[in-house]
């Protein structure tokens, strides 16, 4: 038997899903990236933008006032932080923040935080200031139980650019691609092979595909308490299952083991 202080702990980490309204109408469309396959995990994969907190998105939420910050602890801001940061480098779109911010400054922040490599500096340059009221709690997953390269302790976030008008563009580092897709849209792709989807993703669209605008997404998430939810393998039937919990508002809570994408 395996000691549980034994197990590392994952890596913290930090994604936005991102919002908007259809152009021709219809159900809202989220951003997803693939990732390059140069990259360890989820390599070639559909995912939404994000990656790993750094020590500097901490340092940054202690810089930050506590009430500016609502009843967020110190940790949730700064993961918080990373969402954003993460979101400008992969995307271009300045999410989360306020100040004077149109698109050509936000591609000028960009360029800045490749650079710099965090977003300190970027608010001091251009006098923009953190607005994580913007940014929503979704969920929290962490596989720890599973056998992957790296094992990350990941928050999902919500945020909406409603009828914004915005060009988003490839890091050329850690994504090879950027595209606006409903979420059903989005798991009819993976059905055809267009794209591939780990089954976290997967099991995050079949959640937003069940809501008809961001009003409804956000009213869901405020009304389910963020949980961290940890994969396990049920041997109890015919065949093996990789099962979630049936109580934090996922429509799908178990997929064929051997049909699951991990990472």
């Amino acid at each position: 038997m395996t000691d549980e202080s034994q197990k590392p702990e994952g890596i913290p980490a930090a994604t936005i899903i991102i919002f908007r309204d259809c152009p021709e109408g219809g159900p809202p469309e989220v951003l997803m990236t693939v990732r390059s396959r140069n990259m360890t995990f989820a390599s070639g994969m559909a995912v939404f933008p994000g990656g790993r907190v750094d020590p500097e998105d901490f340092a940054l939420a202690e810089r930050v006032e506590p009430h500016s910050r609502g009843d967020l602890s110190l940790d949730e801001a700064a993961h918080q932080i990373a969402a954003v940061r993460e979101t400008l480098e992969e995307t271009g779109l300045a999410l989360g923040l306020k100040g004077a911010i149109d698109a050509k400054r936000a591609g000028e922040a960009r360029q800045l935080l490749h650079e710099k490599k965090t977003l300190a500096p970027v608010l001091d340059a251009f006098n923009w200031a953190l607005d994580l009221d913007q940014i929503v709690p979704f969920a929290r997953w962490f596989p720890k139980n599973e056998k992957l390269s790296r094992v990350y302790d990941t928050r999902f976030y919500l945020a909406n650019l409603g009828t914004g008008d915005v060009e988003v563009s490839t890091d050329e580092a850690e994504n090879t691609r950027l595209f606006w897709v409903s979420a059903q849209g989005a798991l009819g792709m993976a059905e055809t092979g267009e794209i591939k989807l780990i089954f976290p993703t997967r099991r995050n669209l079949e959640r937003l595909a069940l809501f008809a605008s961001f009003e409804e997404a956000r009213a869901q998430a405020e009304a389910i308490p963020v949980k961290t939810i940890i994969p396990r393998i049920d041997t109890s039937g015919e065949q093996p299952m990789l099962t979630i919990m049936q109580d934090a508002g996922y429509p799908i809570t178990a997929e064929l083991l051997e049909t699951v994408a991990r990472g």
